[in-house]
């Protein structure tokens, strides 16, 4: 047999297969926590800190288990402030999703309008910037003297918290629409909420999700100061009780469970971002 013959013959070399990338991601982000964890444990070890000011990975898994209803402490008892974690962290998702999900509405129509009409661009436009400028704690406290310590006050600040950043985002994404479409659209006869409904809201759809997601963020991180007044059951006002008892573990409990839920819930916006607006970036 020839060196040619040889050549054709010999059987190619198998393809090297390579990771996927959500697995490549995955195994990434393990591997970060696994690294925090492990800085955790070794500053604990150390003593670094008294362990009432820096509990044990340990200490807070026990925590959950007892604030999570799963296992009872030394004493017989099971969750914290007499509600389990499920029912603080249901009470703070119920009050997010109920005052960002007003807020963004408003903020989707001011926006719009914002973006549409000259005059209330003028009129509204710098209210709302004032307002994206403020931090919560600024007007709580006048938010609690003119509503009490009930839910309304809570509803407000997340409900103003929200609501600047998806203005801006929409009134922003508004202005950035291409004018050849509004013309095209109204050299074929569309109306003026023709234009608005069909032309401009698809166009400026993508950025519009991208405030969302900026508005529900800042309103996720707002609903500690949110129940730092009569904010039992929920996740702040469990924060807030375990630190008045020098409670360490529990509020890094609740620290974790506000971080991972965010997490997740932002998670499930980008899902949603994606399959409304999938050509963002591409057209």
């Amino acid at each position: 047999m020839t060196t040619t013959e040889t050549k054709l013959t010999t059987p190619a070399p198998a393809a090297v297969r390579t990771p996927r990338p959500w697995l490549r991601t995955l195994g990434l982000r393990s591997a970060g926590v696994a690294a925090l964890l492990g800085v955790w444990w070794l500053v604990t070890a150390l003593e670094i800190w008294p362990r009432v000011l820096v509990p044990t990975p340990g200490d807070v898994w026990d925590a959950f288990l007892t604030v999570a209803g799963i296992r009872p402490d030394e004493n017989g008892r099971t969750g914290f402030s007499g509600y389990t974690l499920w029912q603080h962290l249901g009470m703070s998702l119920e009050r997010i999703l109920l005052g960002a999900g007003i807020g963004t509405i408003l903020g989707i129509v001011i926006g719009l309008a914002i973006g549409t009409i000259p005059l209330v661009r003028v009129l509204l436009e710098p209210g709302v910037t004032f307002l994206r400028q403020l931090p919560p704690l600024a007007y709580f406290s006048l938010l609690v003297i003119w509503f009490g310590i009930d839910e309304t006050p809570k509803i407000w600040l997340l409900l103003i918290a929200a609501m600047p950043p998806v203005a801006v985002a929409t009134a922003a994404a508004v202005g950035g629409v291409h004018r050849d479409y509004v013309n095209g659209a109204r050299s074929l006869g569309a109306g003026r909420w023709d234009v608005i409904w069909w032309v401009i809201v698809p166009a400026a759809l993508p950025e519009i999700l991208v405030g969302i997601r900026l508005g529900v963020g800042v309103a996720y991180t707002s609903v500690v100061a949110a129940e730092t007044i009569n904010g039992v059951p929920g996740i702040g006002g469990m924060i807030r009780d375990a630190q008045r008892y020098l409670q360490t573990d529990v509020v890094i409990l609740g620290i974790l469970v506000l971080g991972i839920s965010g997490v997740l819930l932002d998670s499930c916006l980008r899902w949603a971002e994606h399959r409304v607006g999938p050509w963002r970036g591409r057209a």
